[in-house]
């Protein structure tokens, strides 16, 4: 029966070139009534009740193969509705039709492929935050676990490692917070005038991983640089650019942030001696828990969040070509909404 009807569901449609649902009723109607009145025409010369009976039958027919697929979309999109409330969001519907049930057809296929990625997305979420949240767990259990057995005791270093995995675990739930808020446009954009330098040196200071051997070196040309922008959504991106940046230099490295004036704007780069990105990992490294080629205890939400706050200004992001290490650069707009 599934096979009958999947052959059913080929049949050419002839009505699909119409744009109107109305014209092609109306198409309908006198098709049905043109072919009753041809067969009534030809068989005047049988009985009556013989010529009757086959008009009827002929415009039945046509009736029933224009009507198929007129309604064809609607009939696949029930099943592919139905096919959704069960969690499967692969079925698309046959969207040849130029009228509005065709439309409507592409606004449906649209809908599914939509659901289709953020099912995909949140399955992919839990599975990454499950992963990221275990480790720390873990890791601060086995401390604890420890201290209670009395294997080891409750001393100052000790309590640094399961002060260390709190932390990490207070910085993971922080960045799932500003990603739901960024992703779910909650965050509004107060933007002001502020003094670059001092904006840096200050969001340098609130670095994670400040407490890092490797030096971060500002310059900013010129020196009284001035900027237009939300300073509390600038300040995630370049805290998180040099996180990133500290994480990946080696032992006697330098991290270096560039504050300019762009060609339309505030430009920003941040730059270090690590290993680098690949062309092929550039854009990959601002999706979600991606920490690029090492594993260095950071969330992976980072350079995500970054690239979000970036494009809440009408910004962008970018990796850049550099002869050592990686170079990130921010273009922030000028924004004239300025408040007050």
């Amino acid at each position: 029966m599934s096979l009958i009807g999947e052959l059913w569901d080929r049949v050419p449609r002839p009505l699909d070139p119409f744009a109107s649902f109305k014209v092609k009723t109306g198409l309908l109607v006198g098709g049905a009534i043109l072919l009753a009145s041809f067969t009534f025409w030809i068989g005047a010369s049988w009985q009556f009740r013989y010529a009757l009976l086959a008009a009827l039958a002929a415009s039945l027919a046509l009736t029933q193969f224009l009507a198929h697929g007129m309604t064809s979309p609607l009939r696949q999109m029930t099943a592919a509705a139905l096919a959704m409330a069960r969690g499967d969001y692969s079925i698309r519907v046959r969207a040849t039709s130029r009228d509005e049930i065709g439309q409507l057809a592409t606004a449906f296929n649209q809908m599914a492929a939509d659901l289709e990625a953020a099912d995909e997305y949140r399955r992919g979420l839990i599975g990454n935050v499950s992963h990221e949240l275990r480790t720390p767990i873990t890791a601060l259990r086995a401390v604890l676990e420890n201290v209670v057995d009395g294997v080891v005791e409750p001393d100052a270093q000790t309590m640094r490692m399961a002060l260390s995995q709190a932390e990490r675990l207070g910085e993971l739930v922080t960045d799932l917070l500003d990603l739901s808020r960024i992703e779910g446009g909650a965050i509004p954009l107060q933007v002001n005038r502020f003094d670059v330098d001092e904006f840096l040196r200050d969001a340098v200071e609130h670095v994670s991983v400040s407490a890092s051997t490797v030096p971060v070196d500002i310059r900013v040309t010129p020196p009284d640089l001035k900027a237009v922008a939300d300073p509390a959504r600038l300040r995630q991106v370049v805290i998180n650019l040099v996180d990133n940046a500290i994480r990946h230099s080696p032992a006697g490295g330098r991290v270096t942030v560039r504050a300019s004036r762009g060609p339309a704007g505030l430009r920003l780069e941040v730059a270090d001696q690590g290993p680098g990105i690949a062309p092929g990992e550039r854009e990959r490294v601002f999706e979600r828990f991606t920490r690029g080629a090492t594993t260095d205890g950071g969330t992976g939400l980072g350079l995500a969040i970054a690239r979000w706050a970036v494009e809440l200004h009408g910004g962008v992001i970018e990796v850049m070509d550099t002869g050592v290490g990686c170079r990130i650069r921010v273009s922030i707009p000028e924004s004239r909404e300025e408040s007050a």
